[in-house]
């Protein structure tokens, strides 16, 4: 599980005519920890990045907007023709140009795509992001997963992953699959939650999406910037935790 960060990336809208009344500024930032909520919100934007932020606190960076697969966004703008019905079975035209709209034009709203020439690889909806409904001002915020969560809930996962890090620390290059191999079966099945090869397969994936570990040919290595965080969890360890954990 991911901690998510929400930042004010633009205001599409006139800013200046229509001032936003919740005083957003640019890279102005509400974050959810897994536990609580750290920021200001406005409350137009909470029925909208509610359940984006549930879906990355779940998936983390690995996910992406439904309409980022859509290979329209990656067509050219269009007008009608009738003629061309027989060949597409709607009648359009290509439009092979990018349009460029005033500042303040309600295309501007739409997601980004329709360009021609179409990038070369998919960059259309990469990120989440989200309008705020007053349109006149049309505060965007952007969505984002930046590290995992060890809060609330989400406490004993991540504990098991920083364990799980030690392990490979201990065994640089050691096969993914067998990192379980390293845990006794007190360890296993006497800590919550059991582990088993498929919660370590899910554990070391969220691991790799933080770059805190690497796999490679099947291989795990920590990284530099996992032995960081490996140093700081440990400092905020009792005695007696370090302990329990053999870490």
């Amino acid at each position: 599980m991911f901690k998510v960060k929400v930042t004010v990336i633009d205001f599409l809208g006139d800013k200046e005519k229509y001032p936003c009344h919740h005083r957003y500024d640019l890279g102005d930032e509400f974050i959810f920890d897994g536990e609580s909520f750290t920021g200001t919100i406005c409350p137009s934007l909470i029925p909208l990045v509610m359940p984006k932020i549930l879906e990355l606190h779940a998936a983390g960076p690995r996910y992406r907007d439904l309409m980022f697969y859509y290979p329209f966004l990656y067509s050219p703008v269009s007008a009608e023709d009738p003629a061309l019905k027989k060949y597409d079975g709607i009648g359009f035209r290509n439009v092979l140009e990018s349009y460029s709209e005033p500042k303040y034009h309600m295309a501007n709203l739409a997601s980004s795509g329709f360009k021609w020439p179409p990038p070369a690889e998919r960059t259309a909806k990469k990120d989440v992001t989200i309008i705020c409904p007053d349109y006149r001002t049309s505060v965007k915020v952007k969505l984002e997963a930046f590290d995992l969560s060890d809060k609330g809930r989400n406490i004993p996962y991540f504990r098991r992953q920083m364990v799980i890090l030690q392990k490979i620390l201990n065994k640089p290059g050691i096969k993914a699959d067998k990192i379980l191999d390293e845990f006794s079966k007190a360890q296993i099945e006497g800590i919550y939650p059991a582990l088993s090869l498929i919660m370590v397969q899910a554990l070391v994936e969220e691991l790799e999406l933080m770059s805190y570990a690497e796999i490679r040919d099947g291989k795990a290595t920590v990284t530099k910037k996992g032995k960081t965080k490996l140093v700081e969890f440990k400092a905020g360890l009792s005695k007696e935790e370090r302990q329990a954990l053999e870490i």
